[in-house]
């Protein structure tokens, strides 16, 4: 079979297909051009679900009638300059885009013109392309004083094929939208707006540049929700910054759609981001649940390369362990700063979970418990329960203010001893009832907390278990016959990279022979394992994420078991002591606000909320 040339219009659609996968794709690579032209607004419109037509319109630099002919030619842009000798450098790409394939890929299978007016010109001018043939540079009108609007109809007309396999309209309108979302969470300065078969579907102000800014964008994007249970990460090493926002762990989601990764201004998917942020959350959430999360990478341009796929949703990073560590760092550094906080979500459901009901209220049996007397505040003796201090409230927390009786100490003589530290000014409050054997509630000072007894002594039992892991090492259980584990040469040796790694954790192997090693001691608290299953899971992980998860999660796993069932049950009376002794306790320790599991520990309730529902507000 003969060697040919293509023709280059079919080279054109070839390459189109790589570039512009569906409308969203088109959408993606007009957008970014508008950001790289210095826009501040930018207005999208999309109809039939971006198949029919697409509009994008901003306020940047603008194109000269010079420049039209040359932006629909494909490999030309403005956005690489040589050096001194004449060479262009691929690894410090400062730009959106540099390929030079959008514009002239989208015009080779769709019917596509430029309308533009330079900065500081007084007339703008026009081209259009219509699969593949290019038209002349004409005068046209332009509505602003200086811009681009890029209008492309009938897209993947050229390349029947292509439409057979789109989704829905709904489903094309949907991803836009979200192409959109991602490109206004990464420049919050940038004003976006977005109409959808003439709808309007996005309005999206201006902010503020910094943190501020960011999280107001992020907010009307995300939901408020995000930005009332959102931690802010500030985080560098290196040279690499990290920043952004995550969720608390109990503010999470059923799936990883709620996770946006951005790399110098540029929206990402990448799995070894992805892995980090799941690494980071492997000690707060259960395996079915997601954090929510927007971070941000800032990095010299030479230390990451975006030329991997023609489309850049994809980066490659030199250092991909020091990024990796960054990430995972960052956010368990910015978790372990939100102490015992749980999520304004879970008040927020419990309130919705409250109906007023009609009935009156039943008396109690004069046999029943009493609620009351459980707290440690008996109506029938309240002046000695004031008098003698519970012991449980004299130890004070880590997150309180002064301790009871800090208020007496260096007092002047003659002075009036101030009054003395109330529990209820405590984060979670003095306890005053147990129910039903199993929560606690408590008063603070402008509401209620209600504590699962159980979820939250899990919790503690967990974390000093961790603490105690760290400090003393894995304890080994050596195998009485070292077992065999026969892997992919490449997996081997990976595994075998980590062995003083792995050491760490209990699990001590060494090579053996190509694409084999040997299993000498694993874990003492694993027990019975299968130690060929665990070295795949951790082949895998490596291959995936560049870090041993699977050990370091079955080590979690048999703690949080163990957590589990060495904590106080539900079921179980607890004395007023017991029970504020339990408050103290998860104040001091991070991450009390959610069990093992992810799921939260307490309810707080504020009493404007409480009044809400008796109709007092």
């Amino acid at each position: 079979m003969p060697i040919r040339r293509l023709p280059a219009e079919l080279i054109n659609r070839i390459a189109a297909g790589e570039v512009v996968e569906r409308p969203a794709s088109a959408v993606k690579e007009l957008v970014e051009n508008a950001l790289d032209a210095g826009a501040a607004e930018i207005q999208v419109q999309a109809d039939g679900g971006g198949l029919s037509r697409i509009l994008v319109a901003d306020d940047g630099q603008g194109l000269t009638a010079e420049e039209l002919p040359l932006a629909v030619e494909r490999h030309a842009t403005s956005k690489l300059t040589p050096d001194d000798a004449g060479d262009y450098d691929l690894l410090r790409i400062a730009t959106l885009g540099f390929r030079g394939e959008a514009l002239p890929s989208i015009g080779s299978v769709a019917r596509l013109s430029i309308t533009s007016r330079a900065k500081g010109l007084a007339d703008a001018h026009a081209i259009f392309v219509e699969g593949g043939a290019v038209g002349q540079v004409a005068p046209a009108g332009f509505p602003g004083p200086h811009g681009a609007r890029v209008e492309v109809r009938d897209l993947f007309y050229a390349t029947p094929a292509r439409l057979k396999f789109m989704k829905s309209e709904r489903a094309e309108s949907t991803a836009i939208a979200e192409e959109l979302k991602r490109q206004a969470m990464a420049h919050e300065a940038v004003g976006f707006a977005l109409d959808i078969d003439g709808r309007r579907t996005l309005r999206l102000p201006a902010e503020p540049a910094g943190d501020d800014g960011r999280l107001a964008r992020l907010s009307a994007i995300m939901g408020r929700e995000f930005s009332d249970n959102a931690l802010l990460i500030d985080q560098e090493r290196e040279g690499v910054r990290l920043t952004g926002y995550a969720g608390l762990p109990t503010f999470n989601r059923g799936n990883a759609a709620h996770q946006y990764l951005f790399v110098n201004g540029r929206p990402v998917r990448d799995r070894l981001l992805q892995g980090a942020l799941r690494g980071a959350y492997a000690d707060f959430l259960a395996r079915d649940r997601h954090p929510v999360a927007a971070l941000y990478l800032e990095l010299d341009p030479t230390l990451v390369d975006v030329n991997v796929h023609p489309a850049k949703a994809e980066v490659r990073f030199r250092d991909p362990g020091l990024v990796r560590g960054l990430i995972v760092s960052g956010l368990r550094h910015a978790l372990a700063g939100a102490g015992h906080r749980a999520s304004t979500t879970v008040a927020s459901a419990a309130l919705g979970g409250f109906r007023p009901s009609s009935l009156p209220p039943q008396r109690p049996s004069g046999g029943g418990f009493s609620a009351w007397s459980q707290g440690g505040w008996d109506r029938r003796d309240m002046g000695a329960a004031i008098a003698q201090a519970i012991p449980g409230l004299t130890e004070v927390s880590a997150r309180a203010e002064p301790a009871p009786d800090a208020a007496y100490s260096g007092m002047a003589e003659g002075e009036a001893p101030a009054p003395a530290f109330d529990p209820v000014d405590y984060p979670l409050g003095a306890a005053r009832a147990q129910v039903h054997e199993t929560y606690i509630v408590a008063q603070t000072r402008d509401g209620v907390v209600i504590v699962d007894q159980h979820a939250a002594h899990e919790r503690l039992v967990y974390e000093r278990m961790k603490t105690e892991l760290d400090d003393g090492g894995v304890a080994r259980q050596a195998l009485l016959l070292p077992e065999v584990v026969e892997l992919d040469p490449a997996e081997a040796e990976r595994v075998a990279a980590r062995a003083d790694e792995l050491a760490a954790l209990g699990l001590v192997i060494e090579p053996f022979g190509p694409g084999a090693v040997l299993v000498r001691e694993v874990p003492a608290l694993l027990g019975q394992t299968d130690a060929a299953g665990l070295i795949r899971d951790i082949a895998d992980d490596l291959a995936e994420n560049g870090q041993a998860l699977a050990l370091k999660e079955r080590l979690e796993d048999v703690c949080s078991t163990m957590a589990c069932h060495g904590s106080v049950r539900a079921g179980r009376r607890l004395t007023a002591p017991e029970m504020n002794a339990l408050l103290r306790q998860m104040e001091a320790t991070p991450h009390s606000g959610q069990c093992n599991h992810g799921r939260p520990t307490y309810v707080e309730l504020k009493l404007a909320d409480i009044e809400r529902l008796f109709g007092r507000r």
